[in-house]
């Protein structure tokens, strides 16, 4: 039967970030997305000049709907959340999944975004404790692990030990991204009952938002279609390169995000 995915994540009109890939990504793969947003946006907040709306206030009615309904997600799958009392909805809406995939957006190269408290983190770090699967880059990773936000694994080993590490403290199954440990090479360290591996892909020096969004995307409709956490990782980084070596070729101003349209074949041939 076709897999069903409730997510909860922001709407930005402009820039192929959040909801946007996500859905296209999902249902390129088979299976019902349902998305609960966050919060909606006339762009990526990286766009200057965007417009916005918080829609805290409709997400428990909206879930209290599918929950009246009798629904059940095979999956749910969340990112970025604006406040503790968001972290808290996805926390109650993990009752109505069998799956609870948590991308802990809170940071990137080495920074913090300026919407993220204390107390955001300290929820985030809880919802972690809830998930199945935590996709955090590592700018995330050393926050949840306690360390400051500029800390980065120092080669191979120490990748596999923060992988394992956030299975220890969290108890779900980590997909550790953005891991530099190899000139001309990205990894992503991956954890699951406690065995940590590295799966190793050709890096691509270009920066484009929303490739979190798609990650994190692919690797929940690997994970429905069957596969283990390895090969998903693997399917999920191999396409996020594809749609940045295709954009980059294009020569397309970066902060419109990776043209994933004309690789969406790629995961409907996989699925």
């Amino acid at each position: 039967m076709q897999k069903k995915v409730l997510a909860l994540h922001d709407l930005a009109g402009l820039g192929r970030s959040s909801l946007v890939p996500i859905i296209a990504v999902l249902s390129a793969m088979g299976h019902q997305c349902v998305p609960v947003p966050t919060a909606c946006y006339s762009s990526h907040l990286a766009l200057s000049g965007w417009q916005g709306c918080d829609l805290t206030g409709q997400m428990r009615p909206a879930l209290a709907q599918y929950a009246g309904l009798g629904l059940r997600f095979d999956a749910a799958y969340a990112g970025f959340l604006s406040s503790a009392e968001q972290i808290g909805i996805v926390a109650e809406a993990a009752g109505l999944a069998d799956l609870l995939v948590i991308d802990p957006v809170l940071g990137d190269n080495g920074r913090l975004y300026s919407s993220v408290t204390p107390e955001l983190c300290a929820q985030m770090a809880r919802l972690c404790s809830q998930a199945d699967v935590m996709t955090p880059n590592v700018t995330e990773a050393a926050v949840l692990l306690g360390l400051v936000p500029e800390d980065v694994p120092r080669g191979e080993e120490q990748a596999l030990v923060w992988a394992r590490r956030l299975w220890e403290r969290f108890g779900a199954s980590v997909v550790l991204t953005g891991l530099a440990l190899r000139k001309g090479e990205l990894a992503v360290s991956c954890c699951e009952n406690g065995t940590a591996q590295l799966v190793r892909h050709a890096r691509i020096g270009a920066y484009y938002p929303g490739t979190g969004d798609i990650f994190a995307a692919v690797l929940t409709g690997a994970l429905l279609s069957g596969r283990g956490l390895l090969p998903a990782a693997r399917q999920a980084a191999d396409f996020v390169r594809a749609c940045i070596a295709a954009t980059e070729a294009e020569g397309i101003d970066r902060l419109q995000g990776v043209q994933f349209e004309r690789q969406l074949r790629r995961l409907w041939e996989s699925a």
